[in-house]
């Protein structure tokens, strides 16, 4: 019997023009790194997505939203956690390069879970 592989819940906190992108790739992927985006980074927290969705997002892009997305764990695993900060400000740090066969392990759509103007 088979059934869906375990899943880990990751945050995005996101601006207009890359959740624009991600729409339309029918919410089932992210969009290729720019040449100055080197990572690209999901978060563990939802709390620490929505500080930097309405903190930051909102400042430097007028909105900010804070997606929620489903990767198989395993393919996680490749991806030690990483604090950037306080105890709650956990990333994992994922190279462009990767991002296409980061996307195959995407389980789901990507939803947006807050929106801040």
């Amino acid at each position: 019997m088979t059934g869906r592989p375990p899943t880990t819940t990751l945050w995005r906190p996101t601006g207009p023009v890359e959740l624009d992108l991600v729409r339309e790739l029918d919410w089932r992927a992210w969009p290729p790194r720019l040449p100055e985006q080197p990572i690209f980074y999901p978060v563990l927290d939802e709390d620490y997505a929505i500080r930097i969705a309405r903190d930051w997002n909102v400042k430097h892009d007028g909105s900010g939203f804070v997606t929620r997305f489903e990767v198989e764990s395993d393919f996680l695993s490749r991806y030690p956690v990483q604090q950037a900060g306080g105890r709650t400000i956990l990333e994992l740090w994922v190279p462009a390069e990767e991002l296409d066969e980061f996307n195959a392990h995407i389980v789901g759509t990507i939803e947006v879970v807050h929106e801040f103007r």
